[in-house]
């Protein structure tokens, strides 16, 4: 005799394992992680004001290579179609020296930044973290203008602890115009209690924004009130509990969080401007179709426990207490 335990629901693998940790020879896996370079196009176009000219792309670290190929790769259709568009609208004559100054544009790739040792400083231990992150990396000199934009893509930011404690101030000593810095992940924003160890909701860099503008508006109540509201819920059953822990980035755009973000990776001895873009939720989904599991992102647990955990975590923060959530 078989007897359900669960109710059949939809399945919501983890999309975020899918991003940093699959393995990327897997032939989905690979097509899915080119996708999402290939969507966060349009958001850089935009940010260089479509100056490709000018731009520069490079990533870091090497588990970021194969969406740093499906941004290239769309950057080199974009000039493609736009070299069509002009040569038709312009009505020129289709000679070969019109054709080769039309079609010498294309996408500049460096090698930036160098890995020097074999070394994940996302998962490194915290007593460990800060000093490794300010030795893993170099930079290549001569590989940037002044003139240039360098946009660098990355496979996620969950602390920025190694880019505001290395890469960006090595990456400024290139003298770039601006660094964009961009996420093939959206950003995360709450904790894991299902595989990867991230249960502390002030080491993500995205926490830490949508608080800083909450103090800097003057709204430490809707802190205060969050804080009593995980209290409360944390007293219910599991099976009734819900994420309360959502309140903290209600008056915000994605793009408010990202641009104070930007403001707490660029430290006062960088001189370059920084922007920071993070893929969005609905283009990860587009992207990864068989691995919508994006609590991450999105707060959205699969289980009761999810919503457990992110109320104990944001109580442990507002208490100050070290302690896990789970």
């Amino acid at each position: 005799l078989t007897v359900p335990i669960l109710e059949k629901r939809e399945r919501k693998a983890c999309s975020f394992e899918r991003i940093y940790f699959s393995r990327g020879s897997d032939k989905e896996i690979y097509l899915e992680r080119k996708k999402l370079g290939e969507l966060l196009f349009p958001k850089i176009l935009q940010s260089i004001n479509s100056d490709l000219k000018n731009t520069v792309f490079s990533y870091i670290p090497n588990t970021a290579e194969t969406s740093f190929f499906g941004l290239v790769q769309e950057a080199q259709k974009f000039i493609s179609s736009q070299a069509i568009v002009k040569l038709l609208e312009e009505k020129q004559e289709i000679s070969k020296e019109n054709l080769e100054k039309l079609f010498s544009l294309k996408p500049r790739i460096e090698k930036v930044a160098i890995k020097d040792a074999k070394l994940r400083t996302f998962i490194a231990d915290d007593a460990n973290r800060d000093e490794l992150v300010a030795h893993v990396y170099d930079i290549t000199y001569g590989s940037i203008k002044k003139t240039d934009t360098l946009v660098i893509i990355d496979d996620s930011i969950v602390r920025g602890t190694t880019l505001q404690k290395s890469i960006l101030k090595i990456l400024d000593r290139l003298n770039p115009k601006k660094i964009v810095v961009v996420s093939s992940a959206p950003q995360i924003r709450y904790p894991d209690c299902y595989g990867i160890d991230m249960a502390k909701m002030e080491d993500f860099i995205a926490f830490r924004a949508a608080i800083a503008l909450l103090k800097s508006e003057g709204k430490e109540d809707v802190i205060k009130e969050t804080y009593k509201e995980c209290l409360k819920e944390l007293k219910l059953p599991s099976s009734k509990m819900k994420n309360k822990v959502k309140k903290i980035y209600i008056d915000y755009t994605d793009e408010d969080i990202s641009n104070q973000i930007s403001k707490i990776l660029k430290e006062k001895e960088i001189k370059t401007d920084v922007q920071v873009i993070f893929q969005t939720v609905e283009s990860l989904h587009s992207a990864c179709p068989k691995n919508l599991g994006d609590w991450y992102f999105t707060g959205n647990y699969p289980t009761q426990g999810g919503n457990k955990v992110v109320n104990q975590s944001f109580v442990n923060y507002y208490e100050g207490s070290k302690k896990r959530a789970y």
